[in-house]
């Protein structure tokens, strides 16, 4: 089996290269992760269908994303802002929040909604991933629109995050402080800085 290309060097990104941060069906620690976001320079959201119909349950309707990020929506069939990708306009790819749906089809190379078109392009353009996998532990206690409620992942759950961890460019994060940490890192290596207001 051969190496795997080196990450694509800062030098190949344009001088303004963004985060892409996608968002797909799950409220499992949503606010918290679109609140990591907002602290980032230069982000741009991409929504899957289901996380665009998640977000208002949770009070973060299309038009208040605007008023923070621009915002790519998942409707056209050939998820066409993906090519952006390939300009060097992203120089990360994010999914935060990543439904177990997320994290199964990133795993088996399966890429029919933005989020997941977004990271198996990322991965065929050398381009850092960082996924937030939602079902890391065998009990999950999470916050639904209404309610707390328990989550028990299955087996399977776990076997895609492991899958999933092993790929190139990859950083699987099982917690929001994991999260956070694979994001200072990346900032780091871009050479940035967090914002200090999100407002």
């Amino acid at each position: 089996m051969n190496a795997p290309t080196p990450a694509r060097r800062l030098d190949e990104f344009k001088a303004d290269a963004r985060f892409a941060w996608c968002v797909t069906g799950s409220g499992h620690m949503l606010d918290e992760s679109i609140a990591l976001a907002l602290r980032l320079p230069g982000v741009d959201v991409f929504l899957s269908a289901a996380g665009e119909e998640v977000l208002p349950l949770y009070g973060w309707t299309i038009e208040k994303l605007r008023g923070h990020f621009r915002v790519m929506r998942d409707n056209s069939a050939s998820s066409v802002p993906v090519g952006m990708l390939y300009t060097g306009e992203y120089h990360t790819v994010v999914i935060a929040p990543a439904t177990s749906n997320t994290v199964a089809k990133c795993a088996l190379g399966i890429s029919d909604t933005l989020p997941t078109n977004l990271y198996a392009q990322a991965g065929k353009q050398c381009v850092p991933g960082i996924v937030f996998a939602c079902d890391t532990e065998p009990s999950v206690i999470t916050h639904a629109p209404r309610e707390w409620v328990e989550v028990r992942p299955r087996s399977i759950e776990f076997d895609n995050v492991e899958r999933l961890s092993r790929f190139d460019y990859t950083t699987v994060a099982r917690s929001l402080d994991e999260l956070e940490t694979a994001l200072d890192q990346r900032i780091a290596t871009l050479r940035l800085a967090w914002n200090t207001s999100s407002s």
